[in-house]
Formats: C-alpha cells, structure tokens, sequence
C-alpha cells in the first residue's frame, strides 16, 4: 500500500505545483550558491515531510484504536468506498456542506505565517516554511489520510504520510528550479488522470477489507492463534 501512497504523492504534485506551486516558486531560495539552495530545498521538503508524518501519526492512531475495536477490514472497506465517493460526487455538493469551515481560521493563520516566513531569508525560515506547508488544506492530503488511518497502526500511518511526501518531492523541486514549467494541456491530462487512481486506491482498499485471501492485495483476516504464528 505504501506504493500507492508514493504514487499519489506523484501524481498529486501536478495538482500540488498549481496549488503549492506559488509558495514553491516564491521560496527565498539562495541562486547564486548551488550548494546552499540545495540545502535550502532539502530542508524545505525535509520539514513538509515531517508535517506530513505528523499527520500520518495522529490518523495512524485514530486508525489503530479502531483496529483496537475490530473495526480494520470495516474501515478500510469504508474508507475505499468513501475515497470512490468523493471522486464521484460533484464539488458543488461538497461546497454546500462546507466540513473545512472550522479550519478556516486556523488556515489563515497558517497562510500568515507563511507570508511572513516567505520575505525572510534565515536558516530556519525554510524549515517554518515546509513545515506550515504540510499542513495546507489540499484534497490530495486528505486522501493520503483516509489511507493512513486505513494503516491502523501508528507507524504505517506516519510511513503511508512520508511514502506521499516522498512522492510529492521530485515535482516540487523541478518547480523550485524551473518555476511555472507545466502547460494547461499537460496539467488537464493530469487532472484527468487523479480522479482514475484516487478510485483504484479506494478499490484496494475495499478489496484489502474484505480479506479475499489474494497475497499482498486482500489476505485473508488473522483470526485464531495458529494464524498468527503462521503469519510470523
């Protein structure tokens, strides 16, 4: 699964370098050192890969306390069928129902910092900057959660969040470097393209959940004893 997480990562840059693209590009990068822009993009993508874990972490624990219940293959057939949902419901229904509004304070305040961050040009600025990126309301996060608390366990989540911002790494770069380097017709195709695997993940969840017995995709459920010290 966590194959699919570092896709959608790559995938999802496409759609982030129109979305996060600007901060990227605005990024108070050093041009005139190779070395020191370098480390400065290292730690820019260092700390939004660490905000990610965060999220990863708590969602991962979300997910484990209702493996606690015995809710795992329930959850992860939920979660499939939820990320096919929101592939298929029209974005003018999500926008009657507005579930971010409570966040929206605290997005702006996150905006505003980054605003602030983005003029200076300190050590640390690029690590403020990364960090408070990760946590920018974007549809493609939220996906990469439902498949984190579909981990159930801490570290699967927080590796499943890394494995996406590992994805979202090489694109993220090119758009440091290169700046708007994407035409519309290749950024329509990709967008096209998202929603199709948004719904192949949420298929192998589904297929995951139901515990079919086919290695790697659906195994069969742990239920007694002599499973488990078979699967070990």
């Amino acid at each position: 699964m966590l194959a699919t997480a570092f896709i959608l990562g790559l995938l999802g840059s496409l759609h982030c370098v129109g979305m996060c693209g600007p901060i990227a590009f605005l990024l108070p990068v050093n041009r005139k050192n190779n070395f020191v822009k370098i480390t400065q993009i290292f730690i820019y993508h260092a700390a939004r890969i660490m905000a990610y874990a965060v999220l990863g972490l708590i969602f991962g624990l979300i997910g484990k306390s209702l493996n606690l219940f015995g809710f795992q293959q329930q959850i992860s057939i939920a979660i499939g069928v939820l990320m096919i949902l929101v592939i298929l419901i029209p974005q003018k229904t999500f926008n009657k129902y507005n579930f971010s509004k409570p966040l929206y304070k605290l997005i702006s305040k996150v905006k505003t910092a980054l605003g602030v961050q983005l003029k200076k040009r300190t050590a640390d600025t690029f690590f403020t900057i990364g960090f408070l990126n990760g946590f920018l309301p974007c549809g493609l996060v939220y996906m990469a959660i439902f498949g984190a608390i579909a981990a159930g366990s801490l570290t699967q989540g927080m590796l499943y969040m890394i494995a996406f911002g590992a994805g979202t790494i090489p694109l993220m770069t090119t758009a440091i470097y290169l700046g708007n380097f994407l035409n519309t017709q290749i950024r329509q195709k990709i967008q096209k393209a998202i929603p199709v695997f948004v719904v192949i993940i949420g298929i192998l969840f589904i297929l995951r959940g139901l515990g079919l017995g086919i290695h790697h995709i659906s195994p069969k459920p742990i239920t007694n004893q002599a499973d488990i010290e078979h699967h070990h």
